[in-house]
């Protein structure tokens, strides 16, 4: 039996229409969480609670042999302490605490890789407010972006960058219009970055 339009005589479509639904149903369902090396387990919870509320919802000690074989750290006995603290909106930060440590070190913003975290909030001068009197350093005053949002920069007890963040309508936008503008955007004025 001949091949239509790019379908196969078993009924198995492979053609442009059965590649796009493929590529629909393996779409990422939400954001879920990202990681970070603490150096002190109880005070990183301490400070993603007391700061911003989010309480730890899961612990797990890891094995020293999975440590080893996993995370690739050669030591006679490692460990780590892995943690789960929910963020508002229901993405996670998971947090690791290994023994041996190795010492933190800069991360600039040009270089490849992850550079920082960020939260949505309403009020970032607020924000930055609390923040200072909390103790928390701020290594930015809130300031308007050219699009019109308002952020500013925090660093947690480690010293991990976070973003505070006030898209102000853009939050309301994103949230409800955001899966359209993305189809919108990927056809139109953004279609030269999916090539």
């Amino acid at each position: 039996m001949p091949e239509r339009h790019g379908a196969r005589a078993s009924g198995v479509g492979v053609g442009p229409h059965a590649i796009r639904k493929s590529w629909q149903e393996m779409r990422a369902r939400s954001f879920s969480h990202t990681g970070i090396t603490v150096a002190n387990f109880n005070r990183t919870v301490k400070f993603y609670w007391e700061v911003f509320g989010c309480p730890l919802v899961g612990v797990a000690d890891t094995p020293p042999e999975r440590v080893k074989a996993f995370f690739g750290i050669n030591a006679d006995a490692p460990a780590c302490k892995i943690g789960w603290i929910r963020i508002p909106g229901g993405a996670t930060i998971e947090i690791f605490e290994f023994q041996p440590q190795l010492p933190p070190g800069a991360v600039p913003w040009n270089r490849v890789g992850l550079t920082h975290i960020a939260f949505n909030v309403r009020n970032t001068q607020k924000w930055y407010d609390y923040l200072v009197s909390k103790g928390v350093e701020c290594v930015s005053r809130p300031e308007r972006s050219p699009r019109g949002h308002t952020f500013f920069f925090a660093k947690d007890c480690d010293g991990n960058l976070i973003e505070m963040m006030d898209l102000g309508y853009m939050y309301y936008v994103l949230k409800w219009l955001g899966p359209l503008g993305g189809r919108i955007f990927r056809r139109g004025m953004y279609q030269q970055y999916y090539r």
